[in-house]
């Protein structure tokens, strides 16, 4: 299951069934947790753990060091959580010492070709990055974003559970959650739809999301006034999660 080619340090910890392309290097402080395949040509550098069933495609660099020109060779790390899937070309980076120290990575995301992930970022679960979406450092995404192909997040954005963002956006402002972007710049177009009606929200839920989502964008009223105005007129999960995406913005969300 590991190809003769293959360079693996002795210091890396691969569960018993994991499997290495040819022509693959593994250096130290790497762990991959059992059920992972690894392609061909991958690069794999530590400290960075990789949860179970992981899939990395050929040419991909997982776990290198960052290219913030403050990095110098501090022990910083990548961790990924279990079922991520990692296509050709990506390259997701560690972390630095000014931050986190760590880029965290949750469970069931795809990233696509020739994605990046760059240093400190915090990714949640069920996420997909379609081909060649670029994050800054210090970028935050919550649970199940979509980002479409292209798109460029600028440092420190943060990205709300269930938002989605068009082919090609440039994202400078935060997006709250449960919303739809588009554009460059990015603008807010609504609520995604298409998604909460996939993932099982409730009627209930949707409709409240809907009339939150105006009482931001459309009435015309302050953000604080309208994150006051939500939370007098619904007590949802849902519209309290959108609320509190919006206020917890320090970048100020997109208009």
């Amino acid at each position: 299951m590991i190809h003769p080619t293959a360079l693996i340090d002795p210091a890396a910890r691969l569960a018993d069934d994991v499997e290495v392309g040819p022509f693959t290097v593994i250096g130290p402080d790497v762990e991959i947790g059992p059920g992972s395949h690894i392609g061909p040509h991958v690069v794999l550098k530590g400290p960075t753990v990789l949860g179970a069933r992981t899939r990395i495609f050929q040419f991909a660099s997982v776990g290198e060091d960052c290219q913030d020109k403050k990095y110098a060779g501090e022990p910083t790390r990548l961790v990924m959580g279990d079922d991520n899937v990692i296509r050709e070309g990506a390259t997701l980076h560690r972390g630095t010492a000014q931050d986190r120290g760590e880029t965290t990575i949750g469970s069931r995301n795809l990233f696509m070709a020739y994605v990046h992930v760059g240093h400190d970022c915090v990714i949640g679960n069920d996420c997909i990055l379609a081909n060649q979406v670029t994050l800054a450092g210090h970028v935050h995404l919550g649970d199940s974003v979509i980002l479409g192909g292209l798109s460029a997040i600028h440092q420190f954005c943060h990205f709300g559970d269930h938002a989605m963002a068009g082919g090609g956006s440039i994202i400078t402002k935060d997006t709250p959650a449960y919303v739809m972007i588009n554009g460059n710049p990015a603008q807010v177009h609504g609520l995604n739809l298409v998604g909460l009606k996939r993932r099982g929200f409730s009627k209930e839920a949707i409709r409240a999301l809907g009339e939150a989502y105006k009482l931001v964008y459309r009435q015309g009223l302050t953000t604080e006034q309208a994150l006051v105005e939500i939370r007098e007129r619904f007590a949802l999960p849902e519209t309290e999660a959108f609320a509190a995406s919006i206020e917890a913005s320090t970048r100020g969300i997109i208009r």
